[in-house]
């Protein structure tokens, strides 16, 4: 999906200053002007006459009654803040017609209720003067310091660049604020409380922009404050969200729960005072509270489980709140002696707590009328987390002794962000492993010395291996799942203990992609992947412009500097790695760079110190003439990876005369000569084919395919396996044709062989099985 790139209601929903006011005016002006003047908004309503939205007085009153816990000095610079702030948006407007200036006040009276500091609450004010005005970050370091600057830089988009594409350019802004924020936590705080009340004032946005934005709210910033444990946020981005993608289904969903409120508000009381007699009787002091939930969990509920809307019956949740984590579980005794408990359906998040460090007992009763009742119980410390998350614990640090469990889980959450942005090869593929590992639910397993670590859920034991380190999910070759060697890709369940087996010689499969669950592993399997293969490219490469070159009469390792910049200016390439990767994959003609090399030779005046003696130098006319062009064609052996390919249509293996073709980004295809497939290729194209030799050791085994006729009856398959077993081959596929007219049939193998001498004695040993009448090697016509 396609998702539109930056906030709403900051360059979309603004309105522009109008050329009456701007005229004979620039904008540092302005800004001094208001400066100087804009302390009247500070002081509340004004006793004139009502104005219109464009032009009444902005209030920070509430903001500033909300700064209490910051220092007078620290409440003067946030004033300083609002006035630079207010100035540089001089004549900007949102679509509802409000003074640009009150949706940062906004943002930042949000920041205030989590308490974050005074950088955080002036770079709330400030965090769209560097997109939107005439100010850059030199400005702000110079008045409000380098602190504050980092987190409006943080903050800014990447829409003043140019990109190919509106999808790059979005997921380049996001890779820079997913960046800011490994770096301070701080950044992500005051971008959520930014997008929350752009989602609160979304009304006055075209309904397709609502669309598009709530659709990026839902996939990108609901999932981080899930991560970071905002679940108020969480929630209410949620149902904004829903009630902006889907706005039919949201007052559909909307108006049976304000019907069923009525309906059920009877049990509802019931169920609250039986609890609250029982916590009297027992003389534990609770704090009891019911709630709904959320329109989203309930639409999703319904969708997830094929549910009508009378068929959900747990639309409410109740909150039991204690003194201590022991009264914690005697509350837990006293609601199920009260109500008796639905089996697998509790959940202690105390002993075990959420990625984002969420704690609480989760149980669910059948209460009256056998409807079930779910109720959550928690500290109140533990509540304070809930809601908040880490904003709870705002003052964020680097890792140590001194931080909460939940600061603990943010930052090692932030930096497997940074692995997978050294891993990730471009923006959209980070946007794309982020959105991987923002799975709100997860399963805990252990490691061999009871080491607990939290995954999402469907993750493999190799997303485990990754998860301890790169290295070791790199040189991972078995694991052990509770004392039994499993495979790779088996999917852990929470308690289990997993152990992994390395080996240093282990290299990443590209079949691991398949399996695998989690971003970090996804992104340094890719990474490795890419690593190696352009490795070998670029080895494949130099040797394919080494041989064009010496049909040029020219050694290759004699090429100036100054030659080859004049060369890749020619071909746009920005390195000679770059070049000769591209030659490898087809991308760029080995013959075209070794002549337009060979005419700058000359355009120098023909340079004998890079030109090959007599002896050395074969003309292609030569080369074809003679049988000794061991010197010009390009030896394989079967090590080089994926730089060289073996086509399936022919099957080629040692002592097969072989050709290479350079398909267009496929890298060097090898056929037999005299592949079916390969002749036609050759008619339309020759001049993307390459002299291509095996060479002398070849240490690999190479596929076959056998058809072998034999005769109808019980046991053959087995006996003719048998053959090929004992000439030392492995069976790697088998296919059988039934030609009941001849009472025969076709039994197809597909075999792994050294070369031609190991395929003969493949095929004399089933020559000699008295159930075989033909054996045959298989090509593709």
């Amino acid at each position: 999906m396609e998702l539109p790139l930056g906030d709403p209601n900051t360059s979309e929903l603004k309105g522009q200053i109008s050329p009456r006011e701007i005229a004979n005016s620039d904008k540092s002006s302005i800004i001094a002007t208001l400066l100087a003047q804009s302390s009247r908004h500070l002081f509340g309503p004004t006793s004139a006459p009502a104005l219109p939205l464009k032009h009444q007085v902005v209030s920070i009153d509430g903001l500033i009654s909300k700064l209490g816990y910051l220092k007078p000095d620290e409440v003067a610079l946030i004033k300083q803040a609002f006035h630079f702030a207010d100035a540089a948006h001089l004549g900007q407007y949102r679509h509802s017609g409000e003074p640009y200036i009150t949706h940062p006040v906004a943002v930042a009276e949000l920041c205030a209720t989590w308490r974050l500091d005074a950088s955080s609450i002036m770079a709330a004010l400030m965090h769209d003067v560097i997109e939107d005005t005439g100010c850059t970050q030199a400005d702000l370091v110079g008045k409000f310091g380098s602190k504050v600057a980092e987190l409006v830089e943080g903050l800014t988009k990447l829409d003043k660049l140019e990109f190919q594409s509106h999808a790059e350019a979005q997921a380049e802004s996001f890779r820079k604020m997913f960046m800011a924020m490994a770096r301070d936590v701080r950044v992500i705080l005051v971008k959520l409380a930014d997008r929350t009340h752009n989602m609160r004032t979304l009304d006055a946005v075209p309904m397709e922009k609502r669309r598009r934005v709530a659709a990026e709210t839902i996939e990108i910033y609901a999932p981080i404050a899930h991560r970071l444990g905002l679940n108020i946020i969480y929630r209410d981005l949620q149902d904004l969200s829903f009630r902006y993608s889907m706005p039919m289904r949201f007052r559909v969903i909307e108006g049976a729960v304000k019907r069923a409120r009525g309906n059920r508000k009877e049990m509802v009381e019931k169920i609250l005072q039986n609890a609250r007699m029982a916590f009297a009787k027992a003389n534990l002091e609770v704090d009891l509270q019911g709630r709904e939930k959320t329109l989203f969990s309930i639409y999703s509920k319904m969708r997830s489980k094929h549910l009508s809307f009378s068929q959900v019956l747990d639309v409410y949740a109740f909150r039991v709140t204690v003194h201590s984590i022991d009264e914690c579980y005697r509350a837990l005794g006293l609601l199920h002696a009260l109500y008796k408990p639905m089996p697998g359906k509790f959940k202690d998040y105390i002993a075990i707590p959420k990625l984002n460090g969420y704690q609480s007992l989760h149980t669910t009763l059948l209460g009256p009328s056998g409807v079930p009742v779910e109720f959550q119980i928690r500290t109140g410390d533990m509540h304070a987390v809930a809601e908040a998350g880490v904003a709870a614990h705002w003052a964020y640090k680097d890792g140590g002794p001194d931080m909460s469990e939940v600061q603990n889980r943010a930052h090692q959450w932030l930096q497997s962000l940074i692995d997978i942005q050294d891993s990730s090869g471009d923006s959209q593929e980070f946007l794309e492993h982020v959105k991987i590992d923002l799975f709100p639910d997860a399963v805990y397993v252990f490691t061999p010395k009871g080491q607990i670590r939290a995954l999402p859920r469907g993750a493999t034991a190799l997303d485990f291996a990754y998860s301890i380190h790169s290295d070791v999910g790199n040189t991972c070759v078995a694991v052990k799942i509770n004392g039994m060697q499993l495979p790779l890709r088996s999917e852990l369940k929470n308690s289990d203990i997993v152990e992994v087996v390395t080996s240093a010689n282990s290299q990443p499969n590209p079949g691991w992609l398949a399996f695998v669950r989690t971003g970090k592993a996804r992104a340094s399997i890719r990474h490795s992947l890419k690593t190696k293969h352009y490795a070998e490219s670029l080895q494949l490469g130099e040797r394919l412009l080494a041989s064009a070159l010496r049909q040029q009469g020219v050694d290759a390792g004699l090429l100036s500097p100054e030659l080859w910049e004049k060369l890749l200016h020619w071909t746009g390439d920005k390195t000679r790695e770059e070049a000769c990767v591209n030659i490898a994959l087809g991308r760029r003609s080995s013959q075209e760079l070794a002549i337009r090399l060979n005419i700058l030779i000359d355009d120098e005046g023909g340079s004998d110190q890079m030109r090959l003696g007599a002896a050395d130098w074969v003309s292609p006319q030569q080369e074809i003439a003679s049988h000794h062009h061991q010197r010009q064609a390009i030896l394989v052996d079967g090590r080089e990876g994926n730089s060289i390919h073996f086509q399936t249509c022919c099957h080629p293996i040692p002592g097969d005369n072989i050709i290479g073709y350079l398909g267009k980004g496929e890298g060097l295809q090898v056929h037999t000569n005299d592949c079916q497939i390969a002749l036609r290729m050759l008619s339309k194209d020759s001049d993307k084919w390459v002299e291509v030799e095996w060479g002398k050791e070849v240490n690999r085994e190479f596929e076959v395919d056998l058809a072998i006729d034999t005769r109808q009856g019980k046991g053959v398959l087995a006996r003719v396996a048998s053959s090929v077993t004992a000439a030392d081959s492995n069976i790697m596929n088998v296919s059988m044709d039934d030609r009941y007219k001849e009472d025969a049939v076709t039994i197809r193998f597909t075999i792994q062989v050294s070369d031609r001498l190991h395929l003969s004695k493949v095929m004399r040993s089933l020559r000699a099985n008295h159930d075989v009448m033909r054996v045959i090697r298989v090509r593709v016509s």
